[in-house]
């Protein structure tokens, strides 16, 4: 480990219990925000805030080329111990820890060549809308190289484990409503039970097929219907729909024969059927030479035996909009392993700490190696 990395222990572990004990959720990281601020404050780079929306970046150097780092600062929102909260158990305060231990480093030992280096502290990646939110600002538009982290859960990654990029799936929710008219108990044949429609549209789902050599999945995850009164057949209900898909085309093809699923039920039952696209994560597009750059910075670090293959998992990430919106962008994230247990989102999530400063050190040397490339 760098000297500079090793100076900086003291301080990380201190930022990462400040933003471990004090979790915020998507667009309302409005503390988290300022303490970035407050930390940087008195150093030698450029600080960007914004009236509408949470979130920093921060820069350093200039010209050519602009290598850029992301961050999500978000936490969950989920039951601990009994009550609802705020909390960090996707390991966005570990992100934020590491990425701004790069940005210390390079405050302190400097650029190595001509480069900028923005560093982008990305609110609401939990809600899948940051990533889209920072690129309607431009804040990547000319950005020649991406990179992203995240923990890894024990399944994937054991502790000292590094694969130098994560082909996250896609993932959608649909929030649906089933509107019709109620009807007496004893009179069915007056209205569609939105219940009897519910279920049909379960069954539908559980018989929706697509290329089965593409890992996908489609399932109810909620359904709200009828009140305290039982002898009222309900015409109305509320639902929503988790979907999963390897790829962005396998995606598309299920939300159309959930559609058609529902224009189908619609017709046969005489009720409106509405679907909403809620949260919405799109699948990796990696990027050869980013991950081939990654790969170098950890075998230069942690060595060959420590290099894990390409991650490949259902889970999805708005990190990968960036280079679907713009294609020029050479991305990649590194994934880490630190024995992640019982696994992501839960509660009691925990992890083997001292992969922070590693990690530190895997993309201090990535950022090198990519200014070294671009001018050579």
């Amino acid at each position: 480990m760098g000297t500079t990395i090793r100076s900086l222990q003291p301080l990380l572990k201190e930022v990462f219990n400040h933003l471990h004990a004090n979790p915020e959720v998507g667009w309302k990281e409005y503390e988290t925000t300022k303490y970035i601020v407050r930390l940087l404050k008195n150093s030698n780079c450029t600080i960007r805030t914004f009236n509408d929306i949470t979130g920093v970046v921060v820069e350093i150097g200039s010209g050519k080329p602009v290598v850029a780092l992301r961050a999500d600062i978000d936490a969950l929102w989920q039951e601990v111990d009994g009550e609802f909260k705020a909390n960090h158990s996707c390991g966005h305060d570990t992100h934020m820890t590491i990425v701004l231990g790069v940005l210390f480093t390079f405050l302190q030992e400097g650029l190595p060549n001509k480069g900028t280096l923005r560093f982008i502290f990305q609110p609401a990646e939990e809600k899948g809308e940051g990533a889209l939110t920072l690129v309607e600002k431009g804040i990547v538009d000319d950005a020649d190289f991406l990179y992203g982290l995240h923990l890894r859960p024990i399944q994937e990654l054991k502790y000292g484990q590094y694969s130098p990029a994560i082909r996250h799936g896609a993932s959608r929710t649909i929030k649906g409503v089933i509107v019709g008219e109620d009807a007496h108990g004893a009179r069915p044949h007056l209205n569609a039970n939105a219940i009897q429609v519910g279920s049909e549209f379960f069954q539908h789902l559980n018989n929706l097929y697509i290329d089965p050599m593409i890992p996908h999945s489609v399932k109810m995850t909620s359904f709200h219907a009828g009140g305290e009164s039982a002898n009222i057949i309900p015409g109305n209900a509320n639902f929503s729909v988790d979907m999963r898909a390897q790829t962005n085309e396998a995606m598309e093809e299920l939300m159309e024969k959930i559609e058609r699923i529902a224009r189908m039920l619609s017709t046969y039952h005489d009720v409106k059927i509405e679907l909403e696209i809620g949260t919405n994560v799109a699948a990796a597009v990696l990027n050869e030479e980013a991950s081939q750059l990654m790969k170098k910075a950890i075998e230069d670090t942690v060595g060959a035996e420590h290099l894990a293959p390409i991650v490949t998992t259902t889970g999805g990430d708005d990190f990968h909009f960036y280079t679907i919106k713009r294609p020029s962008i050479k991305a990649t994230m590194l994934a880490i392993g630190c024995d992640l247990e019982p696994g992501l989102h839960h509660p009691k999530m925990s992890f083997n700490h001292d992969a922070i400063e590693t990690s530190v050190e895997i993309l201090v040397k990535a950022v090198k190696k990519t200014i070294a490339e671009y001018q050579g």
